[in-house]
């Protein structure tokens, strides 16, 4: 009779650790359906960019372009100088994935020329960030730090062109404070009509001095200024120094992006001789040719 009663109490007892067995396991089964569903909301991730690796930068630039960029080049006559100054020199970087550039100095008897490329892989570290986008972002806080000035008809015409402005160019030493032309002249055209010479002189050595501190004007046309016809984006930015009595530099800057790769050139040129002042047009065709150049390299 005990063992009758004793029974049906360790089946209640077993029944019971089955019911929480049961619970458990159902309690368990909703936290593992909501984790998969959490993970796949965490698993978007945007494009990488088109570049993996960057190209060699001393060694994407021909002789040919050189030749043209740094004339003093073909002035040296000792053939491993020539060489010397042929293969650049490796700008300090500490990740070559990521970063590399070449810089070039060559003297002639007519001026000092210096060319510098630079090459930035851009890669995103946000999985809703494209390395295409991030590097969007970086040409656009470049640009704005150019300085642009706001496009004219005449300068987008002439980027069309591409070079239709070579009569205006061709006068870039004599007057390469042609922003300063316009109002030059309309004043000149004041004091003819007031007939007084002492208007008329004391105007045009208003205008002398307005033209001889600008510093950073280009003629008509070549301005600094955007780019519709190089990589998917491009700026240009020209540059005119001077320093005292010593000779005028200009350095013209040409920055494009190409898919997650933004590169710069920056092609500077300072004349020997006082009072010389270095073609704006020339520079920027030959540094806008060099900068169509790598874009193709990139894409070949």
């Amino acid at each position: 009779m005990q063992r009758k009663a004793y029974v049906p109490g360790t089946a209640a007892l077993l029944v019971a650790l089955l019911a929480g067995c049961t619970s458990g396991s159902a309690d368990s089964g909703t936290t593992d359906d909501a984790n998969p569903g959490e993970a796949g909301t965490a698993t978007v991730v945007a494009q990488p960019g088109k570049y993996r690796t960057l190209p060699e930068p001393c060694g994407v630039v021909g002789h040919g372009t050189l030749d043209s960029l740094l004339p003093g080049i073909k002035q040296i006559t000792d053939a491993e100088q020539r060489e010397t100054a042929y293969a650049g020199e490796a700008t300090l970087t500490y990740d070559t994935d990521r970063k590399v550039g070449c810089r070039w100095k060559v003297e002639s008897t007519d001026a000092t020329d210096h060319l510098l490329v630079d090459f930035e892989r851009v890669v995103s570290y946000e999985n809703a960030v494209s390395d295409d986008n991030q590097a969007q972002t970086i040409f656009a806080t470049k640009q704005t730090a150019a300085d642009l000035p706001e496009p004219t008809a005449s300068a987008t015409a002439s980027d069309s062109a591409s070079g239709s402005d070579s009569a205006s160019a061709s006068g870039a030493g004599a007057g390469s404070a042609s922003d300063s032309a316009t109002p030059s002249s309309s004043a000149s055209a004041t004091p003819s009509s007031s007939a007084t010479s002492s208007t008329s002189s004391s105007t045009s050595a208003s205008g002398s001095a307005s033209a001889s501190s600008s510093v950073s004007a280009s003629p008509t046309g070549l301005q600094p200024r955007a780019l519709s016809d190089l990589g998917d984006e491009a700026f240009l930015d020209d540059a005119l120094s001077s320093s005292g009595s010593t000779a005028q530099q200009r350095t013209v800057t040409v920055v494009f992006r190409t898919s997650n790769v933004i590169v710069t050139i920056e092609y500077e040129e300072q004349p020997a001789t006082v009072g010389v002042v270095p073609d704006s047009q020339k520079m920027q065709d030959r540094a806008r040719k060099l900068a169509a150049q790598l874009a193709d390299s990139l894409n070949g």
